[in-house]
């Protein structure tokens, strides 16, 4: 007799175990929406113009524009470094060498100091590579 509430409680679970009950479905407005990456955005020479106002404190970028604390701008991507007519530059911007292109432009850009140790450039640099890309399509535009 004892046994039988013990096996009755048994079969109950036994009961229990079987096929799990469906959720109801959600409701249209309840939709998980599947996570999708935002899309990315192109720099653009646009773009380059807004992140170039960092800049202008020390730079022109016109057409024969004058130098300021740092030299004109203008034509930069393509131009040999250090080249800027009347602009006095660092020993270290002179023993740079090279050519100011889109590679050149953003490993200087990234972190100045470091990338070329004795620049007078004071400025951090720009961290976020799509607005370096952007402002060098900007620079790349001033011919």
């Amino acid at each position: 007799m004892r046994l039988t509430p013990v096996i009755l409680a048994g079969a109950l679970m036994l009961v229990g175990c079987g096929k799990a009950e469906q959720p109801a479905e959600p409701a249209a407005g309840d939709m998980p929406v599947a996570e999708t990456p935002a899309p990315t955005i192109e720099p653009t020479a646009a773009m380059g113009e807004q992140v170039f106002k960092r800049c202008a404190a020390c730079h022109t970028i016109d057409s024969g524009g004058a130098n300021g604390i740092g030299p004109n701008l203008h034509g930069i991507v393509g131009r040999a470094v250090a080249s800027h007519a009347g602009f006095s530059y660092s020993g270290a911007m002179k023993a740079k060498g090279g050519v100011w292109d889109e590679s050149a432009l953003d490993h200087f850009l990234t972190a100045p100091m470091k990338a070329l140790p004795g620049t007078r450039m004071a400025f951090a640099g720009i961290i976020d590579a799509a607005d370096r890309k952007a402002l060098i399509l900007y620079l790349k535009a001033q011919k």
